[in-house]
């Protein structure tokens, strides 16, 4: 007794040399001398995302926990820093500030002023007066005369 396998196998026999025709043909397309040569653009984008995964598997899938634990870090120092800028604003609004510090800021006020202020004229000097020519007309008619 023939299995289905036994069967099948002698149905299709006449097909196989017409099936390895076609199989040859479509191989001897496929190693084309045209297929094989890519072009820079394939080349550039193969380079690039076979370096990026080449990076990832060297530099980030080792060490994995490491790069997980610094995320981590840098979540909880963002949220800290939210945390404390709401109250900072809050609590810098509600106090006013007191009399002694107000008047210790005047006071580095008027020393800043005081070195700074511009000394290279002495304050008792008079400004020089600005000589202005009289016209030269009245000397040249004089002298026609």
């Amino acid at each position: 007794m023939k299995t289905p396998r036994d069967i099948l196998f002698t149905r299709h026999r006449a097909a196989m040399p017409k099936l390895d025709a076609i199989r040859r043909e479509v191989v001897t397309n496929f190693n084309h001398q045209d297929t094989k040569a890519p072009s820079w653009t394939m080349i550039l984008v193969s380079w690039c995302l076979g370096g990026s995964i080449q990076l990832w598997r060297e530099l980030v899938w080792p060490c994995r926990r490491i790069w997980s634990g610094l995320a981590v870090v840098w979540i909880l120092l963002l949220v800290i820093n939210v945390a404390q800028r709401d109250r900072a604003s809050v609590n810098l609004a509600k106090a006013s500030p007191p009399a002694v510090s107000l008047m210790t800021f005047r006071d580095q006020q008027k020393l800043l002023n005081e070195l700074f202020a511009d000394r290279s004229l002495p304050a008792e000097a008079e400004r020089p007066r600005i000589y202005l020519p009289k016209p030269r007309t009245e000397k040249s008619e004089e002298r026609c005369v």
